[in-house]
């Protein structure tokens, strides 16, 4: 066994090798999906007078492949035609979707398309975002996202979350992707725990043989649907290997447990000993308890 292929590795690409069992996208075990069509399996369906239909069977979701493959719970947050704005002002409160119990250690927020290639919605900056209060955002593309980071940052503070970016066509739409690209990135600086899957720089081109491959009409077909849940677990095996610290707590998304304190001591214990524990990762905080010292982890003495 090579252990180092687990170690962060500077010269890898991230898309190098797909991961089909998802690699250590499977330390999750609660992840929600935010986002369009893409997101909802939506398959294209012609009649005998050839109109089209559209169809979200989000079993076929790359987020529910996903949820089969690491064995994880996988939640649909999505809907054909989804934009950041309407998901804020109407979408996800019909759908219930700010209910804490639907609380996730990871959201996944694949949306844009339709926001800024469909639409061509002001994209705006992180000047838009209110830190203090997500109502306060202004009514750009980036405002709108943000108050979804917000809103569930909110719900679940310590989750972590995977911002996409949109694929190249090789078409005109390509610079407006850019330009979306570049305020994914400008939202994963703003905010902690936040990172960034970049398939417009990573992910093959969308040619027209890739369609041939991949597509049905304007949307992906199940073959399609499976590999990019592949490309999305191998990406964020990939974050997750390449920044192992930050996802050492994972475990610990959604309660009040931590191990990392960054030296300072857990709020509400007061004392040298708490303090001076605090200061030192390596020991272990049982339950409400101040850690104990080390010497008396190692001697058994620890109840």
């Amino acid at each position: 066994m090579d252990i180092t292929k687990f170690y962060p590795n500077k010269n890898e690409h991230p898309l190098d090798t797909l991961k089909p069992d998802g690699g250590f996208c499977g330390i999750f075990r609660t992840i929600a999906c935010v986002g369009d069509s893409l997101s909802s399996g939506e398959f294209e369906s012609l009649d005998e007078w050839q109109w089209k239909s559209h169809h979200d069977m989000y079993e076929y979701s790359w987020g529910q492949y996903m949820a089969r493959a690491i064995g994880s719970k996988v939640y649909n947050f999505s809907k054909a035609g989804m934009t950041a704005k309407q998901y804020m002002e109407t979408f996800a409160d019909e759908r219930g979707f700010w209910n804490p119990e639907l609380a996730a250690q990871a959201y996944v927020i694949a949306l844009g398309y339709n926001d800024i290639v469909n639409c061509n919605w002001e994209i705006g900056s992180t000047d838009d975002i209110d830190r203090e209060c997500w109502e306060n955002n202004n009514k750009t593309f980036i405002g709108y996202y943000a108050q979804i980071i917000q809103r569930y940052k909110i719900i679940q503070p310590r989750a972590k979350f995977f911002l996409t970016t949109i694929a190249r066509e090789g078409k005109d739409s390509d610079e407006r992707m850019k330009r979306h690209a570049e305020a994914i990135y400008a939202l994963a600086e703003y905010f902690d725990n936040t990172y960034v899957i970049d398939l417009y720089r990573d992910m093959p081109l969308h040619d027209e043989e890739f369609k041939e491959n991949f597509y049905m009409g304007d949307h992906l077909t199940p073959a399609g649907y499976l590999l990019s849940s592949q490309v999305m677990m191998t990406y964020i095996d990939y974050i997750i290997r390449n920044n192992p610290r930050d996802f050492k707590e994972v475990c610990f998304i959604g309660t009040t447990k931590k191990y990392y304190w960054d030296g300072e001591a857990p709020a509400g214990i007061i004392g040298t000993a708490a303090a001076e524990n605090a200061r030192h990762p390596t020991r272990v905080a049982w339950g409400g308890q101040c850690p104990l010292p080390t010497s008396a982890l190692l001697s058994g003495n620890n109840i």
